[in-house]
């Protein structure tokens, strides 16, 4: 079983791979799944910027275009600029909706430079299901 540390540094090494010329705020993110599975993502920006698209939301992109049917069973974020970075509402949406009954464990940056951990459930309390 992965630790939350090893996931963690895959986030941390994948984040050299981010496209943010325009924010200057790379993001890296590992993502879970059930089945052992790991996907890799980072945030891809554009000059449109509402066209640019997070670290966690590539690496779940990437795992559904990979065949991935599972559930996500914790997602590491990793952003060098910013301690307790958090995923943002979109993502946290698309983590709910491949979640384990909310039980998905975020791990990310603490405040004092170890690790944090929450839940998808703990982020977004009333995630929409259709």
């Amino acid at each position: 079983m992965i630790t939350n540390e090893e996931l963690f540094q895959i986030a941390k090494e994948i984040v050299k791979n981010s496209y943010s010329p325009y924010s200057n705020f790379p993001v890296g993110a590992a993502v879970l799944y059930e089945d052992g599975t790991i996907y890799k993502g980072v945030n891809v920006e554009n000059s449109s910027l509402g066209l640019t698209l997070c670290a966690e939301r590539n690496a779940i992109s990437t795992a559904i275009a990979q065949g991935q049917k599972g559930k996500i069973e914790a997602i590491a974020i990793y952003a060098p600029k910013e301690k307790m970075c958090a995923p943002c509402g979109a993502c946290r949406q698309w983590i709910w909706e491949f979640s384990n009954n909310g039980n998905t464990r975020i791990i990310i940056e603490g405040e004092n430079g170890g690790l944090y951990e929450t839940t998808i459930k703990e982020l977004l309390p009333l995630g929409f299901n259709l």
